[in-house]
């Protein structure tokens, strides 16, 4: 076969040849978590938090903190995934430690730390978060609150609200950019 034929032939053979099928787009994982619920239900609780009054006056200029990090209650971590770049491609591994969070300050208010004051809307806000995000993905295993001494709830009620308000805040805030339309 002539040179020039054959030139021609490589030439036009893409041309008759299928286009190529484009690769399949990267697949996001949805997620089935009510954003906007989980956003307005957060900042409820924010709300509330902020709200609740030390009923020991002594107490409210108090800073107490906890030395031994085994006993540190869950919190949100640069590991953990919450910033607004990775939530936008993958947001289980965030949204497990909010559910283990919340699931932890949950079982704190229904421990014999808070039996002399309850806080019921407090702990409705927290069950309604709570059932919102373990539809997806499920419930966390619950640890026990270590009974304590009866002199030590005042101190433990505020220390746990305090690290509860913290909380609230950056989850407000994951849900927040979650939520947002995009």
């Amino acid at each position: 076969m002539d040179p020039l034929r054959c030139l021609r032939l490589c030439l036009c053979l893409p041309l008759l040849l299928p286009p190529p099928v484009a690769p399949a787009p990267v697949q996001v994982p949805v997620s089935g978590t009510d954003w906007a619920a989980c956003r307005s239900l957060s900042r409820e609780l924010s709300r509330l938090v902020a709200t609740l009054k030390e009923p020991h006056r002594v107490l409210e200029e108090t800073h107490l903190s906890e030395e031994d990090p085994k006993n540190w209650p869950p919190r949100i971590r640069c590991s953990d995934a919450c910033d607004p770049s990775t939530l936008d491609t993958n947001n289980t591994r965030c949204l497990q430690r909010i559910l283990q969070g919340l699931q932890h300050y949950r079982d704190l208010l229904s421990s014999d730390i808070f039996n002399a004051r309850r806080l019921p809307r407090l702990e409705t806000a927290l069950d309604q978060l709570l059932g919102l995000i373990q539809q997806e993905h499920g419930r966390p295993p619950r640890h026990p609150v270590t009974p304590s001494e009866t002199w030590a709830h005042p101190l433990l009620q505020r220390l746990a609200l305090q690290r509860l308000q913290s909380f609230a805040a950056i989850m407000s805030r994951v849900f927040t950019h979650s939520a947002s339309p995009r």
